[in-house]
């Protein structure tokens, strides 16, 4: 038996990244894997590749941040054995590099857009006697990281919601958990590295790996299978968690 057998799954942002190789290997597992994302051609390409693989997949045209959106999606969708709160966008700057535009733009993707995926979610899983969440905050929820202000503002607020949710609702037989990634290498990192130093793409790699004591990046899929295990029947003793998965960032970088 697969572990996510009759399972069916809600992630956000899994058309790329870290929420393409959690929408893969989720379905790989048995679930019925629903992906809201603004990016539909990712999205739908994720879906291809599911299908290709004997899996089941949809796609849902979604701005998170919007919760009417996530509302009539979630209520088409039914019953929602699974939530993986994942998509969201980074800022570089410090305070002062902070204008009140990029403040709102991080938090109405990265807390809002997490809010109404649980505002949506949480009824429905109630209602059918459980289920499992999961968020993705970051390292930046606990430690101070240069330059990332208001994104680790957005990770501070994810790591506090999934306890308060854990909390509230475990009664309901519902279980939330996040899970606080360091440097993962995605399209995003390369795309970042490229823009911001071109010609030295190598070269900046390279440092940002070994900022990690681990000496490397992780990759997407090491971060889909500790997702796979907390919304499996296996984590069912866990809820209120946070679980780093840095390469030793938190507690060796020194």
């Amino acid at each position: 038996m697969s572990k996510l057998e009759n399972k069916v799954a809600i992630i956000t942002g899994g058309g790329s990244g870290i929420g393409r190789a959690m929408s893969l290997l989720f379905a790989a597992e048995g679930a019925t894997v629903h992906i809201l994302d603004l990016n539909v051609q990712g999205a739908q390409d994720v879906v291809t590749e599911i299908s290709a693989g004997g899996g089941k997949g949809f796609v849902h045209s979604c701005n998170v941040s919007l919760q009417e959106e996530v509302l009539t999606i979630v209520d088409r969708i039914g019953k929602i054995d699974i939530l993986v709160n994942n998509a969201g966008i980074a800022h570089i700057g410090k305070l002062e590099n902070c204008t009140t535009e990029d403040f709102e733009r991080i938090f109405n993707v990265n807390v809002k857009g997490a809010y109404n995926a649980l505002f949506a979610v949480i009824p429905k899983m109630k209602a059918s006697g459980g289920g499992a969440i999961l968020n993705l905050a970051s390292i930046a929820a606990w430690v101070g990281i240069s330059d990332r202000f208001a994104y680790s503002m957005s990770k501070g607020a994810i790591f506090a919601m999934s306890l308060s949710v854990a909390r509230d609702y475990m009664a309901d037989g519902i279980r939330c958990n996040s899970i606080s990634p360091a440097r993962v290498h995605t399209p995003f990192v390369d795309g970042f590295i490229s823009k911001n130093y071109p010609g030295q793409e190598a070269e900046i790699f390279d440092k940002l790996s070994k900022s990690q004591p681990i000496g490397r990046m992780a990759q997407p899929e090491e971060i889909a299978k500790l997702a796979l295990f907390l919304c499996s029947d296996d984590a069912g003793f866990i809820t209120g968690n946070d679980y780093p998965i840095d390469g030793g960032f938190i507690k060796l970088n020194n």
